[in-house]
């Protein structure tokens, strides 16, 4: 199943995609949560209640794509857990060294854009870069779950493009203000849930598109820490909360390690584009000031 979060007649909705439209989740189930963070502790592992609004979605009327605008998978989530350095490849391509324990820093809500929308560049910082990423999202309050169990807290898979300012990532030993500029961190086109892709998501290609022009191409395969270990990890720290996304690092092809450096621009399109889930599409733009 595939579900957006968006807003319609000046209402925030969530609803399952069919074909070129969405059907709301009122018309698919009895006392949908407004929320979708609740909805996703409500449907998590109950395969009865996704078979029910899989049934209803498919005789409803879906509301026409260009009717609706497109908000970010998860419009708010209480923690966005983001990887650094977790492909073998990018930590050779920064000169970084593999680690016994991942690279972890924090997005908050403020920092997602939807699927569609564009990446506004400020006037202090033209260093904006393109990672492509794996993005899960928790379905069940988890804390510490084993890994072999950590796959059953998954509700999940979308794209992410984690595009960061590179000076402000390096103007402090914490990566945080680079990484949480608003609307930079494009989150889509769509939630797939876990039972139509591979366990983990392991060996999916993964590939960025800056302009047409291959970028990063590699495959999920190739990350230092996968899925299970990582929820396994993060939830013997802190308590994962439905709704929570999880963002699982980029591959090698970054634009800071090209030589000159490739920045996006104004009017660069940048696409993320992970096999089995879809094509997270953003344009970038000036901030309007």
């Amino acid at each position: 199943m595939r579900l957006i979060s968006y807003t319609h007649d000046h209402f925030t909705r969530y609803g399952v995609l069919q074909g070129q439209g969405v059907v709301d989740m009122r018309q698919c189930m009895d006392k949908a949560p407004d929320s979708i963070n609740d909805f996703f502790a409500l449907a998590s592992g109950n395969a009865a209640l996704m078979a029910s609004i899989a049934e209803h979605a498919a005789k409803a009327t879906a509301t026409p794509l260009n009717q609706v605008s497109l908000l970010p998978c998860v419009p708010r989530p209480s923690k966005i857990i983001c990887l650094g350095v977790n492909y073998h490849d990018h930590a050779a391509e920064g000169g970084n060294k593999v680690a016994d324990y991942p690279t972890i820093f924090f997005r908050g809500p403020s920092s997602l854009l939807a699927h569609g929308g564009t990446i506004p560049i400020p006037p202090i910082s033209t260093s904006l870069d393109y990672e492509a990423e794996l993005a899960l999202v928790i379905g069940k309050t988890t804390r510490n779950v084993s890994e072999d169990q950590a796959l059953d807290s998954v509700f999940a898979y979308a794209c992410f493009n984690d595009a960061t300012f590179r000076d402000y990532q390096r103007k402090t030993t914490q990566w945080t203000v680079g990484k949480n500029f608003d609307q930079t961190g494009g989150f889509g086109p769509c939630l797939v849930t876990a039972d139509e892709l591979p366990p983990g998501c392991v060996g999916l290609h993964i590939e960025s598109r800056l302009n047409g022009q291959v970028m990063q191409s590699a495959s999920t395969t190739d990350m230092v820490f996968h899925v299970a270990p990582t929820i396994a990890m993060m939830s013997a720290c802190m308590t994962l909360e439905p709704g929570d996304v999880i963002v699982m690092g980029t591959p090698a092809g970054v634009g800071y390690a090209r030589k000159p450096p490739v920045w996006m621009q104004p009017g660069d399109t940048i696409e993320i584009d992970i096999e089995g889930i879809g094509v997270l599409r953003n344009q970038v733009g000036l901030l309007a000031v």
